[in-house]
């Protein structure tokens, strides 16, 4: 008889967004005429920069030719786009980064989860509370966990991101193997400083811990005085990998195209105690089980770097950055607690008295016709807040939030 994963058996009925899609199918087929609004999941809706159009519409046309023609292309991902990214996005902020370490792949969720496949099983794993549900359930599904506990699965160590430590994860007190970091936030908003994140790679270098950074949102960022990248701190090349997308950054959702860093000096344990470059694991894995991102798509990523590129690339940023400040704002004024939203297209607010996440959720759709995302759906320490994120048009952002202000009108 075959048999299954029975860690798939330990994950929650149903993930937090198609949850979502769930209860808000059940009220439109009821109200088919319901304006919908929806401000919960973390999707684009601005066009993709002209550059990448006009880049992608010449390589189509390279496609049409045999001298210019693409079959496979590397795994690692074409050596042209691995320098432009080097170039812009790590050396020119200071970080030893080569093109060399730079992994082109289809999404920075994807090389989250699948960078469990060259860690052991034995390693204590540490996520933050709120978290990112991939952080965990890849986790769970690769057997990493035990089951389920009062919201929280056992083997995992959680770090609360609250309002009373700033939504700054706290480094725990005993010794942990990998530690997932996502600043700016996802779903807080939070961002972390210079000198709290030296902390956490000063922490991992002691214990011998590895650090697997998100740095989805990083072109979010406009403090000058906050790190985009977790390589501007110390000694972080020899105990973090980063993850980067150009998906929230140049409006990638459905284009498919992010980036992992694996230092060439960064080191783990085998199980005879000697030391193994996590890089020629990575890139055994990605050579076994990836095929490398389309010849179009780099194309369109590479444009990024263009000097059209990246004005275009500001003007979205800003874009959803104002959108962000209308929501932070129009809450604000409706009396609703808020946090983020400012180096970050996510803003975290409380739910109003009296009302769980999915009170909240359910409050708004039915009364405002605004979908959000429940914060119990990111954790334990969620509960109480909920997620609105500011990827939208203009006249939706504003409208939405008019309707909730005439809603909780204080």
């Amino acid at each position: 008889m075959t048999t299954i994963n029975d860690n798939y058996l330990k994950l929650k009925a149903g993930y937090l967004f198609p949850e979502i899609a769930r209860r808000v199918k059940a009220y439109t087929d009821e109200n088919p005429d319901a304006p919908i609004i929806k401000l919960g999941i973390g999707d684009v809706t601005e066009p993709l920069p002209a550059a990448c159009r006009e880049a992608m519409v010449a390589a189509v046309e390279d496609m049409g030719q045999r001298q210019t023609f693409h079959g496979y292309g590397p795994e690692q991902g074409y050596l042209w786009l691995r320098e432009k990214i080097a170039q812009h996005d790590f050396q020119a902020r200071g970080c030893q980064v080569s093109a060399e370490e730079i992994f082109v792949s289809d999404g920075a969720k994807c090389d989250s989860g699948n960078i469990l496949d060259i860690f052991g099983r034995d390693n204590t794993i540490a996520v933050t509370d709120p978290v990112y549900p991939v952080y965990v359930d890849t986790n769970v599904m690769a057997g990493n966990t035990g089951a389920m506990d009062d919201g929280k699965y056992q083997g995992l160590v959680y770090l609360p991101i609250t309002a009373e430590n700033s939504f700054t994860a706290e480094i725990p007190e005993e010794k942990v193997d990998l530690i997932y970091l996502c600043f700016p936030n996802n779903p807080t908003g939070a961002t972390a400083s210079r000198a709290e994140l030296q902390a956490w790679v000063d922490y991992a270098r002691a214990h011998g811990s590895i650090i697997l950074f998100d740095a989805a949102y990083e072109a979010f960022i406009t403090d000058a005085e906050l790190p985009h990248s977790i390589y501007e701190l110390d000694g972080a090349r020899n105990c973090a990998i980063e993850f980067r997308s150009f998906s929230k950054t140049a409006g990638f959702t459905g284009t498919r195209c992010a980036f992992t860093v694996v230092p060439k000096t960064l080191t783990a344990k085998a199980a005879d105690g000697s030391d193994v470059e996590l890089w020629k694991l990575w890139n055994r894995r990605q050579s076994t089980k990836f095929n490398g991102v389309s010849y179009i798509v780099q194309r369109a990523a590479e444009a990024v770097y263009s000097e059209a590129g990246q004005q275009q690339v500001k003007g979205l940023i800003a874009f959803y950055l104002e959108n962000a400040k209308i929501i932070r704002q129009q809450l604000t004024a409706a009396g609703i607690q808020v946090y983020g939203g400012i180096n970050a297209p996510y803003v975290w607010a409380q739910a109003p008295a009296g009302l769980s996440s999915w009170d909240f959720f359910d409050k708004l759709l039915y009364h405002c016709n605004v979908v959000g995302t429940p914060g119990s759906g990111f954790g334990a320490a969620g509960e109480g807040y909920f997620r609105i994120s500011a990827f939208n048009s203009r006249e939706n952002v504003e409208t939405a939030m008019q309707r909730i202000a005439e809603q909780f009108k204080v």
